[in-house]
């Protein structure tokens, strides 16, 4: 085994073996987990990043050895429960990740640990639910019904109903139900007719709108369309959709995520053969396609297709421009914008597509841009859930400080669950947002469409 100090190659995922009988091997998880916490241990460089890490090191420091052979092994889950597979830590901190000979995956470790507690029945029924987005999205688009439920939901004693049979916090910031569906209230095809392919982008695309979209925002769904209709891109919404599984993959049940795989994956691939860009407006959805998805399926033909296919939306739009192919006829100024990268994006290895089309528009008309890049700490389920959820804050503490730098006329974050807790913390904090705006919001506003 090589003692060389990190990385010199890019790094490689490997397939998650789910499948395998051994993946479920508890004791054989805890020897990997010993194995993947000494490393961590004798390291430390990803003390900073969320809080699995100050968990498993003061456990180390407290401990009698001082050292991981100290933990008690029933103590591990502490650490695995703070976990909520940002991805962060492989992608830009660690240097053994693979193909370095030591081959330290902490993500996909913590998520075999989850995949294990989840099978033994050890997962509380409340955070199933808050994971079952599809379930939460029945009520919406009911008018009264919404009405109701988003009144009760505000109320002191609804939260703490909630806080007692879903373990979710009084205090954090939950979404509102849409009384009106993105997908009842889109058109289910743009206007635009004429088909305009670039060396980088198909030139039609075909819009996954997402749960999130679909039953909370559904104005960061219409705004997408409104960019692509100006700039005279034909899209469709997909014939149908499901979860994409990024909330039962954070809980660690599989099988769920496999389910919505099987829902989502053959009617995604056939727009995929038809030569459709397929564009989410959450950055968790994107990822999961691109990356777990295949992961946990590497092998499926129709998979890699939707992979390659997938775009977020700025990493499709910042393409399209350097295709020569998209408008920049930008006509209101935006002011001054704090604009935070989300884990899910800074992964996905495209670059700073959004940083960049905030920086084209400033071309055009005044942007005043102040980029923040680091974990908000929602992680979605994890920043709402009552014992999480002060973590989630304590995380999120250095983002809400520099997203108020030069008192911006407006806060965005490609993740809106994250835009929404950054606005919450700004305003505990006494440096409350003046306005938050999704940036497909902003960049409709940029070209003065309604």
């Amino acid at each position: 085994m090589s003692n060389r100090e990190g990385n010199l190659e890019a790094p490689t995922r490997h397939a998650v073996e789910w499948k395998d009988a051994a993946y479920y091997d508890e004791t054989a998880c805890f020897k990997e987990l010993e194995r993947v916490f000494d490393i961590c241990h004798g390291c430390r460089r990803c003390v900073s990043l969320c809080q699995s890490f100050p968990t498993l090191f003061d456990l180390v420091d407290e401990s009698k050895t001082g050292e991981v052979d100290g933990v008690d092994k029933a103590d591990y889950w502490k650490v695995v429960d703070q976990c909520y597979l940002c991805d962060l830590c492989y992608m830009t901190k660690c240097p053994y990740v693979p193909p370095h000979p030591w081959n330290l995956d902490f993500p996909h470790t913590m998520l075999r640990a989850k995949a294990i507690k989840f099978k033994a029945g050890r997962v509380h029924a409340g955070e199933r639910f808050l994971a079952s987005t599809d379930v939460h999205g029945k009520f919406a688009g009911i008018p009264v019904v919404v009405q109701t439920v988003n009144a009760v939901n505000r109320t002191k004693v609804a939260r703490r109903v909630m806080d007692k049979a879903l373990h979710v916090h009084p205090d954090a910031w939950m979404p509102a139900l849409a009384t009106r569906r993105f997908r009842s209230g889109a058109a289910r095809e743009g206007r635009a007719s004429q088909v305009t392919n670039g060396e980088r982008t198909p030139g039609k695309v075909a819009v996954f709108s997402t749960c999130y979209v679909n039953y909370n925002e559904p104005g960061i769904g219409h705004d997408l369309l409104k960019v692509l209709e100006h700039n005279d891109i034909p899209y469709v919404i997909v014939e149908k959709e499901s979860c994409c599984g990024m909330p039962k993959l954070e809980l660690g049940d599989l099988e769920s995520v496999e389910k919505h795989k099987a829902a989502n994956i053959p009617v995604l691939a056939k727009y995929a053969r038809e030569g459709w860009a397929i564009v989410t407006a959450v950055p968790s959805c994107t990822l999961m396609f691109k990356q777990e998805i295949p992961l946990l399926f590497p092998g499926e033909e129709d998979v890699k297709l939707v992979r390659d296919a997938m775009f977020d939306p700025f990493e499709y739009l910042v393409a399209r421009h350097k295709d020569g192919l998209l408008k920049t006829d930008f006509k209101a100024a935006l002011g001054k914008v704090s604009y935070h990268i989300p884990c899910h994006s800074r992964v996905q290895n495209m670059g700073r597509r959004t940083e960049e089309m905030f920086k084209l528009i400033g071309q055009t008309v005044e942007v005043k841009l102040n980029t923040v890049e680091r974990c908000s700490g929602h992680a979605g389920t994890y920043g709402v859930k009552t014992r999480t959820h002060p973590y989630a804050m304590k995380i999120g503490r250095p983002v809400f400080k520099a997203m108020a730098k030069d008192e911006p006329d407006v806060i965005t974050s490609d993740c809106a669950l994250a835009g929404h807790h950054i606005a919450q913390g700004m305003d505990i904090a006494g440096t409350p947002a003046r306005a938050l705006a999704h940036p497909l919001t902003l960049m409709r506003r940029a070209y003065g469409l309604e």
